[in-house]
């Protein structure tokens, strides 16, 4: 199906594409003559952009995905990659992609990895820490860190492990091997595995399906899932979720309203449920 994906004007974007269609957001790579590895611009303009959809209320769910057809994204582009990090126009080397993993991990909206060719490096990261991850068939997963001198010990290890299992984690890792859309279904690293034509229809039935449901259930367990591996961050999240949940309970108002009125609180009302 065609479909029509307006740009968001707010944004004068170089590396990124960001545009939206019926309350979905689409956040492209857009460097598809390096396979969309991203530099500091790049992880700099994603991060913009999903601070937007997190204050959008127009916004349902997210999708993440690289331009063209032979990559999502194939890491950090090695040709910015100095002493400390990758080097942006100001000279500074950053990390600034585990900042874009965070917000990924925290956004109260289901993200949806959009994943059309090769998924590599912090590419391969990237898809991992988004919610849900469909695949064309010519996708290609898998890790060089440790054939090019680098490595990620946080969410591109322990989620991954978390995901396929230690010793499979350890395969991807150590090895270094690249694995297919079939072979990456199998595993358990993507939900779905679709012809390429097809990827972005499927990506926009799934997001209009849990557009049906109830957003704060659907953040509510993104956050309980979360809770257990991101530890106490995590529980602050879901703890967060909850007293934002119960500042919409009477209860919680009547001590508002009691402190603004000098008056004790009469809390005495409200159920005390087993």
């Amino acid at each position: 199906m065609k479909r029509e994906w307006k740009k968001i004007e707010a944004f004068d974007f170089k590396e990124i594409l960001f545009e939206e269609y019926q309350g979905i957001a689409k956040i492209t790579i857009n460097r598809p003559r390096y396979r969309n590895a991203f530099t500091p611009r790049t992880t700099w303009e994603m991060s913009q952009a999903f601070a937007y959809c997190r204050e959008a209320q127009d916004i349902g769910v997210v999708l993440l995905t690289g331009a063209g057809d032979m990559a999502f994204c194939a890491g950090g582009d090695m040709n910015v990659k100095g002493r400390g990090g990758y080097v942006g126009e100001d000279g500074v080397p950053r990390l600034n992609v585990l900042d874009v993993q965070m917000q990924i991990r925290r956004l109260p909206k289901p993200v949806v990895a959009m994943v059309n060719g090769y998924a590599i490096g912090g590419g391969h990261v990237l898809h991992l820490v988004c919610d849900l991850s469909i695949a064309s068939e010519n996708a290609i997963f898998g890790q060089t860190g440790p054939r090019v001198g680098s490595f990620d010990a946080g969410f591109g290890a322990s989620y991954l492990a978390r995901i396929v299992g230690q010793k499979k984690a350890r395969e991807i890792w150590f090895l270094c091997r690249q694995y297919n859309a079939e072979e990456a279904e199998r595993m358990g690293l993507v939900n779905k595995v679709v012809t390429f034509d097809r990827l972005e229809d499927e990506c926009v039935e799934w997001a209009e399906t849990m557009m049906q449901h109830s957003p704060l259930a659907l953040r509510m367990i993104k956050a309980g899932l979360n809770a257990e591996l991101d530890g106490q961050a995590g529980i602050q999240e879901l703890a967060g979720d909850a007293t934002m949940l119960y500042y919409f309970l009477d209860e919680a108002q009547e001590g508002g309203k009691a402190f603004l009125e000098k008056r004790k609180p009469d809390f005495k009302k409200y159920p005390k449920l087993p």
